[in-house]
């Protein structure tokens, strides 16, 4: 599990690419200093495993699957990348509960000043947005973000300066793909009424009016 809060940017030192997968390098030096094969680290809000590693970086593996529903496939040789490891047990929960399973990718439409702030706009398909409302949470890239404005076919996130400066949104432009995770709440609540449809009086107008 992770919390959204990147740890640092880090960059691909090499990808060798296989029929349906690849095998990444990613030099970091922060990250670094408590790493262990089977580590979990999040690579653009990507969870991935070490397989290796050294003093100065790691590698992992991208399996078909990944390359599907991420924007990994797009990575290049020197290709900045924002690095989280799995929060620790002890950690502070900064950010919100962002598993680094992607759900999707959205493009860049629009990126504005807001005085100090930098207001990012997000085009992605309706199977990701029934999950996005407004002042709820959403992770780009990796980043743990506050949603808004929700739009018919995007949303928008409004980024202080400290989070562009050590992420790399600040790299973005007009047309370059995102990867999206979803709050896995809505999604599970979603399911489970799925499943247990809801019986007697209580529904879901019930609970609407009730506050819920």
């Amino acid at each position: 599990m992770f919390t959204g809060i990147i740890e640092e940017i880090g960059k691909m030192e090499s990808i060798r690419k296989g029929a349906q997968s690849f095998v990444i390098s990613v030099q970091a030096k922060k990250i670094m200093e408590d790493v262990r094969i089977g580590d979990s680290i999040a690579v653009n809000g990507v969870c991935l495993t070490v397989t290796s590693f050294s003093p100065r970086g790691f590698t992992a593996d991208v399996m078909h699957e990944t390359l599907n529903r991420s924007s990994l496939g797009n990575l290049r040789r020197g290709s900045l990348v924002n690095l989280e490891r799995a929060m620790s047990i002890n950690g502070r929960f900064g950010g919100h509960i962002v598993t680094g399973h992607i759900d999707g990718t959205g493009t860049v439409s629009a990126i504005e000043k807001d005085d100090i702030a930098i207001l990012y706009t997000i085009k992605t398909s309706s199977k990701i947005l029934r999950y996005i409302i407004e002042k709820g949470s959403i992770a780009i890239d990796g980043i743990s973000l506050t949603v808004a404005k929700v739009y018919k076919d995007s949303f928008s996130v409004s980024v202080i300066p400290h989070t562009a400066v050590m992420t790399i949104l600040s790299d973005k432009h007009i047309g370059d793909t995102v990867n999206l995770e979803n709050d896995c709440i809505g999604k599970y609540v979603e399911r489970l009424m799925e499943a247990q449809p809801l019986k007697n009086n209580i529904t879901a107008d019930f609970l609407a009016k009730c506050g819920f």
